[in-house]
């Protein structure tokens, strides 16, 4: 789920950790070139967060707006529209646009997984359908012939893609399977391809791609809710039996499957790894505290909640660094597991996990308000996802990975696979 899956840029990400080497002899301040708004730039109002939107801006948004509703918070009137207001004409979703007033050009890359979230937030809080339609119809013009989705139109087909559209498809209504490509391949075909047989290194798991199958937590994570149908959130615990993996060519056996590498890979501690940073020697592993978010959520969705126990008592006692530098869209994450699991948001270790992601975005309107035209917009000094120094997110991404201090920001969630 996930960004954070999604909130980190690759882009950022190359920068960063293309530096790492070099940089671990270096100041935090000069690890690698951070993308964090000039002086001069004022960020909408409207907006969740305080770093550069550029590679997650509808993510993030979409994430938190989620997470509110599951939450039973309504969010400002202003953060819904700054939402509604990047969307294009033919119904797509860029990351992020700077100047909404204009209409998007051809140069504007369009983006699968910030469209698809939009659409999962947007249905959820009703009152959109307009938006929600231009954007469904969008999505299933730009399917690819083998049934799945790519980050952008026309790239090729990837597990979290596919998996976050169908949970888009799933939000409205629509039959995934029934959405078929001129080819006649729906988008459980194309997500097939991406899981692993029962033998074998990580069994059960689902690739990113055929061609990288790398690491697969964050594909897994997302590849579990996609084959079930599920959206980014799920609706409480459903106790099913236990997490194992067979040989089975149906979207809810992969499921399984996929959920019982998951849990094979928590058990040990508790987490999720990311990935080494590339050209690091004998790495040391770093929690990935977005993918293992995501993970709990997944395990929810399959019904093996009661495998994540631990998983949430580990996120419960660290997550609370990563979760404030990493900004609006890790809360999301933590809220999502949560609620998946039927916890407590509001008291997950000791934090209250919507306070701190209302403080993040203009203030949400309050218990039984009328929706207003404008929302207050909090404090600066109240932001709790804020880096008061003045250095970005990203500086510290760089900082802490070369410190190798654990927090896993940089590939927390699935946006890093952009």
């Amino acid at each position: 789920m996930t960004p954070v899956r999604r909130t980190t840029a690759a882009v950022a990400a190359s920068a960063v950790l293309g530096m790492a080497v070099v940089a671990a002899a270096a100041p935090a301040a000069f690890a690698a070139p951070t993308p964090k708004p000039s002086p001069s730039t004022v960020l909408p109002s409207g907006l969740y967060g305080t770093t550069d939107p550029a590679y997650d801006g509808v993510w993030r948004q979409s994430l938190a707006l989620l997470a509110q509703d599951t939450v039973k918070v309504t969010p400002a009137t202003v953060a819904v529209d700054w939402l509604t207001g990047q969307q294009c004409d033919n119904g797509a979703f860029p990351s992020y646009r700077a100047d909404a007033s204009k209409p998007c050009d051809a140069k504007l890359p369009l983006d699968s997984n910030a469209t698809a979230a939009a659409v999962q937030a947007l249905a959820a809080l009703g009152g959109q359908d307009a938006a929600v339609e231009k954007s469904v119809a969008w999505l299933k013009s730009v399917q690819n012939a083998d049934g799945g989705w790519g980050y952008n139109p026309g790239g090729a087909s990837d597990a979290n893609s596919t998996s976050v559209v169908i949970g888009a498809l799933a939000s409205v209504g629509e039959k995934p399977a029934a959405v078929k490509a001129k080819s006649g391949k729906s988008p459980y075909d194309a997500l097939l391809t991406f899981a692993k047989p029962c033998t074998g290194k990580d069994a059960g798991a689902f690739v990113f791609q055929v061609k990288q199958p790398g690491t697969v937590a964050d594909s897994t994570a997302a590849g579990v809710l996609g084959a079930l149908g599920k959206g980014l959130a799920v609706e409480g615990p459903k106790p099913a039996a236990p997490a194992a993996c067979a040989a089975g060519a149906t979207p809810e056996q992969a499921a399984q499957n996929g959920a019982a590498y998951l849990v094979t890979a928590l058990k040990k501690t508790g987490h999720l790894d990311s990935a080494p940073m590339p050209g690091a020697e004998n790495p040391a592993p770093q929690p990935d505290f977005g993918n293992t978010a995501d993970a709990v959520t997944a395990l929810s969705a399959a019904g093996h909640s009661d495998q994540a126990a631990d998983t949430v008592t580990w996120l419960e006692k660290n997550s609370a660094a990563w979760a404030k530098a990493s900004g609006p869209a890790a809360y999301a994450q933590l809220i999502l597991a949560a609620h998946a699991v039927g916890a407590d948001p509001q008291k997950f270790g000791g934090a209250d996990l919507v306070r701190q992601l209302n403080a993040t975005g203009p203030a949400p309107q309050a218990p039984g308000a009328e929706k207003s035209e404008k929302s207050e917009t909090p404090d600066a000094s109240e932001k709790d996802g804020k880096d008061d120094s003045g250095i970005g997110v990203w500086w510290i991404v760089g900082a802490f990975f070369v410190a190798s201090v654990g927090v896993g920001i940089l590939f927390s969630g699935r946006r890093k696979k952009q």
